[in-house]
């Protein structure tokens, strides 16, 4: 079995089902052209273990297809994209526990 993320027209994932196994035709097509063929939408595969297309797809997340990837949702408008994920502008503490403070660009430290 393998995964399918159904695209809207923005290519924003708007559903994630399971289907048959990728390496199976149906109806002589492959997968994602039948998917979307069936259903109107556009169908992307994703994958669990993240070997294709960067990450996992959820909904809300974005399909890049110059890039031919899944980027999840940009948490704060000042984080950088890298590939399928979101860094902050500075790294995240390697102790304790910290929130990111958008207003004032810092991680701020939680009481433990």
């Amino acid at each position: 079995m393998a995964h399918y993320a159904w695209l809207d027209e923005n290519n924003i994932v708007v559903n994630v089902t399971v289907g048959v196994d990728e390496t199976e035709l149906i109806n002589g097509l492959d997968t994602e052209t039948f998917y979307s063929q069936a259903t109107g939408h556009n169908i992307k595969r994703t994958s669990y273990n993240s070997k294709i297309r960067g990450t996992y797809a959820g909904i809300g997340y974005t399909y890049n297809p110059d890039e031919d990837i899944f980027v999840s949702p940009q948490p704060y408008p000042s984080w950088i994209r890298s590939g399928s994920f979101w860094n902050p502008p500075t790294p995240l503490p390697t102790e304790g526990r910290w929130l990111w403070d958008e207003e004032n660009l810092m991680w701020q430290q939680l009481e433990s």
